[in-house]
């Protein structure tokens, strides 16, 4: 111990010159002097000049004036030994040199940061958003949070927001770093070092000097728009919290930054209303309202078109900000129907009453989709346009289908769009969304509109859209083989997910005169329209497509299944006439293909026209008929559907029994071959043969079983029928109230089908409960609504169901007085069908509830 101190005094004088005086500076001369001082004596000394100690430390002479005149406090380390080295200084000089430096750099003023800027207004509707992005930084959950999404979404609004609300939770407070207004990538640092109130001397070594200056300071440093300096600020950020160990930093960025340790918090749009009665409530409504008060518009009472509009711009605060600046020249409901067709009102700087002190990308929707534009790659670029021509999102498949060119991507073809699309969604210009191990991709509305505007520009719509359509009409051939199978729920979901972009391609190829592409696309897809309930759609695609079938290309089967699908939308929606025309018009041509399939197919068709228009002989010769050709190729799924039809013939008819006997047959066959369509059928037909058996409790546990498989389906008229027949139970068990209930739901669902056949008879029952209720006037007006339904339709009433409505026909006719039943009669056959849940309207035709259930 003794000698480490001799030996440390001796060398306290090694390298000094001795004072003119003889005499010797002591310490306590040392301590009194500040470092610039201290440093000017020590280059004297040496002889040197501020420009050869410059040379000779390899510093600025403008960095050796800095530290001399008191205008650079706290010399990093680095520099302190290029000095020492320099001046050829001893250990004890060396000291006393970074002592001076220690105290002048404690003693000194702190420098000043930018503060945070003053927000214009207040933050609407990002409560959850700031409390739980404000824990994350201010507990240090993270150290470097990333507020991240499309441009307009608020990210800077929230920033500011979160960086007030945590400041007092760092002791040397929060810095605000506006990296907007940087250009070059280079000038990160400087502009992280202007914040900082720094001054550093080593431009080569420019952040690793912040990060030595900043030190073991509990500091906030808020980096706000990085997206165009990603790749800068990242390496700042993460040398920073690497020498920094109390420093946070809160980044918003469009793009990831993608460091170490980064946490991010997606922001999202503002929340739209839930319902029309909650509208005043949700928070993008209240943001429009307040921006168009402030404008001098309050929208008094007109919630209802505001959020019209809040929906249309999905929440984005930029564009709603930008829509209630057009307040001062439109109404909202003129807003509202200007946006449902297109952005433009909003897209550029002079029309979207943006702020005039803005930046061009605040101003206007387009200006802020723009800067994102402007930063991607040529190959980024290619994919945000081709990506345009989806409509409800897209799968990766789906992506690198239309991106390759190919209905069936390859490995390569996929691992490329994988990319791409990895690289839109870090830059928030796609959205990614999850559902049951299914990555599934959008992009918002106007973000897309933009999208679509740069692939018109470079004269590549139709070409995309060509590629797209050809990819949904595979993935509908794909499908429509799986839709009677084992795997039926999931397909009919897939369709279900991917309607919008059926649509669209559908669309496309009738309107580009794509004939081939059409009539594949609407039969594939019209079993599929069939069971979730789509039949004036898709029977409007293909009558469409029927039209322009006979052009060159059109291949004869998909002419004579395109017949089929039309003739089965038709029947549905009991257009009989037409049905039967079609259907013959396919028979004919499968029959000219030599395709037994399609010929007992188009058969089992027929037999259920025949069935509703209560010719039951013909039914059933057509059933047997369709059976045996289903047999000759040893089809079971074809067999079972003959003997479930021939079921449903029989107890339309009244044999019970030997519709029991066929259905259950038709029910093991369903089971057993994965058939949810088939055993949904042959369930409810065993439930209404219970019922009209008498067996109640048998017939509510396969009717309940019969719904339940028809909703986890989404099978629309399974539900109906199901909801139809329980009605019938629980008007028979004399529960009335549960009874209506049931047959209003399953009204419902048939008039929305548009199978009037059935809410024919949904309608006659309703008229049994209403009289059993003393509801006699009301019951005659449904009964006049039923044989006003029968008339247009052609169809009487089933012979199963006859007792009943003849019943009912009786009582009321026996209680009403010959001219009440006629008004309400005729009443009721004058009413159109979606009018007649009003209730009968009384003599003096106003509605009046009373006559209601």
């Amino acid at each position: 111990m003794w000698m480490a101190t001799a030996t440390h005094k001796v060398g306290d004088w090694v390298g000094r010159p001795l004072p003119s005086d003889g005499s010797r500076r002591g310490s306590d001369d040392a301590q009194a002097t500040g470092f610039g001082d201290l440093l000017r004596r020590h280059r004297r000394d040496a002889g040197l000049s501020q420009e050869g100690l410059a040379e000779l430390a390899g510093l600025s002479v403008d960095a050796i004036a800095a530290l001399e005149r008191g205008r650079r406090r706290a010399p990093r380390p680095h520099t302190l030994r290029l000095l020492g080295d320099a001046l050829h200084l001893g250990a004890l000089d060396r000291a006393e040199l970074t002592a001076a430096a220690r105290r002048d750099g404690d003693a000194g003023p702190r420098t000043a940061m930018r503060p945070l800027p003053v927000a214009a207004n207040e933050l609407v509707g990002r409560g959850d958003d700031l409390a739980e992005a404000g824990r994350l930084i201010g507990e240090r959950v993270t150290r470097l949070l990333t507020l991240s999404g499309p441009g307009g979404v608020g990210k800077t609004r929230l920033a500011l927001a979160i960086a007030g609300g945590v400041g007092s939770k760092f002791d040397d407070g929060v810095c605000w770093v506006p990296l907007a207004p940087v250009s070059d990538a280079g000038a990160v640092a400087p502009a992280v070092a202007a914040s900082t109130g720094l001054h550093p001397l080593d431009g080569v070594r420019l952040v690793e000097e912040i990060g030595e200056q900043i030190g073991r300071r509990s500091l906030l440093l808020v980096l706000d728009n990085c997206e165009h300096v990603v790749a800068d600020a990242a390496q700042v950020c993460s040398a920073l919290l690497e020498r920094c160990p109390n420093l946070s930093i809160l980044a918003s960025s469009r793009e990831l930054l993608r460091v170490p340790g980064e946490s991010v918090f997606v922001v999202p749009p503002l929340g739209l209303p839930e319902s029309d009665e909650q509208s005043d409530r949700a928070p993008a409504v209240k943001l429009f309202v307040e921006r168009a008060t402030a404008r001098g518009h309050e929208p008094v009472e007109q919630f209802e078109q505001v959020a019209r509009v809040v929906r249309r711009l999905e929440g984005m605060p930029l564009a709603i900000e930008l829509a209630a600046a057009r307040t001062n020249v439109l109404t909202v409901e003129e807003l509202a129907t200007e946006l449902e067709t297109s952005f433009a009102i909003l897209s550029s700087s002079s029309l979207a009453g943006g702020s005039s002190t803005a930046t061009p990308r605040q101003q206007s929707l387009y200006g802020a989709i723009e800067w994102s534009h402007d930063l991607l790659t040529p190959a980024e670029r290619e994919l945000f346009a081709t990506m345009s021509v989806f409509v409800g999102g897209w799968t990766l498949n789906a992506a690198a289908a239309v991106l390759a060119g190919t209905v069936a991507p390859g490995p390569l073809e996929r691992a490329r769009a994988l990319d791409l699309t990895s690289r839109l969604v870090d830059k928030s210009l796609i959205r990614v969304s999850r559902d049951r191990g299914i990555a599934r991709y959008d992009m918002l509305a106007v973000i897309r509109e933009f999208a679509a505007g740069k692939l018109t520009a470079a004269s590549r719509e139709q070409e995309t859209a060509r590629h797209h359509a050809a990819f949904y009409t595979a993935l509908a051939e794909e499908a429509e083989a799986h839709l009677r199978g084992a795997n039926q729920a999931d397909w009919l979901d897939r369709l279900d997910g991917e309607l919008d972009n059926v649509r669209a391609a559908m669309n496309w190829a009738l309107r580009s005169g794509s004939a081939g592409e059409a009539v594949r696309l609407a039969s594939g897809l019209w079993l599929f329209c069939y069971l979730r309930g789509h039949y004036a759609e898709g029977g409007e695609w293909l009558e469409r497509a029927l039209a322009v079938a006979d052009s060159p290309g059109v291949g004869a089967q998909y002419k004579a299944k395109a017949s089929l699908g039309a003739g089965m939308l038709a029947f549905l929606q009991c257009e009989y006439d037409v049905a039967t025309a079609r259907l013959e018009s396919a028979l004919a041509q499968y029959k000219e293909l030599d395709d037994t399939a399609g010929t007992a197919l188009v058969m089992q068709r027929l037999g259920s026209v025949a069935r509703e228009r209560g010719d039951y002989l013909a039914a059933e010769n057509l059933h047997c008929q369709s059976y045996d050709l289903f047999e000759s190729l040893s089809d079971r799924s074809g067999m079972s559907w003959a003997h479930n039809q021939l079921g449903f013939v029989a107890w339309l008819r009244g044999d019970l029994e030997i519709g029991a006997r066929r259905c259950r047959r038709a029910r093991d066959s369903f089971r057993v071959l994965g058939d949810g369509e088939g055993l949904a059928w042959s369930l409810i037909s065993l439930g209404a043969i219970a019922q009209y058996s008498g067996d109640l409790t048998e017939a509510e546990d396969l009717l309940q079983e019969s719904l339940a498989l028809s909703q986890r389906l989404g099978y629309r008229e399974g539900v109906a029928w199901s909801l139809n027949l329980l009605g019938i139970v629980e008007r028979r068990r004399g529960f009335t109230d549960r009874a209506v209930h049931l047959l209003d739901e399953s009204l419902a669902e048939h008039r929305d089908l548009g199978d009037r056949w059935r809410s024919a008879s949904v309608l006659e029952e309703l008229a049994t409960v209403a009289q059993q209720r003393n509801r006699t006037e009301y019951a005659a007006f449904l009964i006049g609504a039923a044989d006003g339904i029968r008339e247009v339709i052609g169809a009487p009433v089933p012979e199963v169901e006859k007792a009943d409505q003849l019943a009912t026909r009786r009582a009321i006719e026996q209680t009403l007085d010959r001219r009440a039943f006629r008004a309400a009669w005729s009443a009721g056959r004058a009413a159109p069908l979606a009018a007649v849940a009003d209730g009968y309207p009384g003599p003096s035709a106003s509605p009046d509830r009373s006559h209601r259930l």
